[in-house]
């Protein structure tokens, strides 16, 4: 979570199958049916809206050539994902893997925001998810991580000497439960999974926060996610 990744999928033929007042339809290139989903019966097409004006339309990582608008039910197109650029909002993991009625069952998700767009989270949803697992060949280009030298779970000691435990880079949990402000730049691990830190991982995550701030490093994300950070 936090995550800017730039993500692809390359152009792949799909017929259309049907148009309403806000979605076309077509027949997905990917995924199968699932014979043994009971409840959830799949038809091998997924509806996509084609008014580029319209909120899904904005946040929407799917494109067609040529454009959804003017598209037909009978006709013929392509379908991928430009390069775009986007910030994770959520990861979900199921287990067992999840029944959707397709194949594969995923196993986890990604949801998705395009850059220019800020996560809301009283907005029940947002974003796109996909299946990282699964066979469409999108590709997923890492830009930036915030905290990317920490890990969920990891505590730390600040220049301060409060300790916290980092769970995203917006979720820092200050132990002695004062007013949690943010942490003060350097930061000197203390454990990593339950376990005391390891010296040579603590060097690591100190020379990181030698110069800079929490603040700065929350901007830079907002500058490259062309978003504000997420509220606590």
């Amino acid at each position: 979570m936090g995550d800017i990744v730039r993500v692809s999928c390359p152009d792949t033929p799909a017929r259309v199958t049907d148009k309403s007042p806000h979605h076309v339809s077509i027949e997905w290139p990917w995924w199968a049916v699932d014979p043994d989903s009971d409840w959830i019966h799949w038809n091998g097409q997924v509806a996509l809206p084609h008014d580029p004006t319209s909120y899904e339309g904005q946040t929407g990582l799917f494109r067609t050539t040529p454009p959804l608008d003017i598209l037909e039910p009978g006709t013929t197109c392509r379908v991928g994902i430009p390069p775009t650029l986007v910030h994770v909002i959520a990861v979900d993991r199921f287990d067992p893997p999840l029944e959707t009625g397709r194949l594969p069952r995923p196993r986890r998700h990604v949801v998705l925001l395009r850059a220019g767009h800020s996560h809301d989270p009283e907005r029940e949803e947002q974003g796109e998810e996909f299946d990282p697992d699964d066979d469409i060949p999108i590709t997923f280009d890492l830009v930036f991580r915030p905290y990317a030298f920490l890990t969920a779970g990891d505590e730390v000691a600040d220049a301060a000497g409060r300790a916290w435990r980092f769970d995203t880079p917006w979720d820092w949990r200050p132990f002695d439960g004062a007013w949690s402000h943010e942490p003060h730049w350097p930061l000197t691990l203390l454990t990593r999974g339950s376990h005391p830190a390891d010296p040579e991982t603590a060097v690591t995550v100190t020379a990181a926060t030698m110069t800079g701030s929490h603040h700065g490093e929350l901007t830079r994300w907002s500058e490259l996610a062309q978003a504000t950070v997420p509220p606590r």
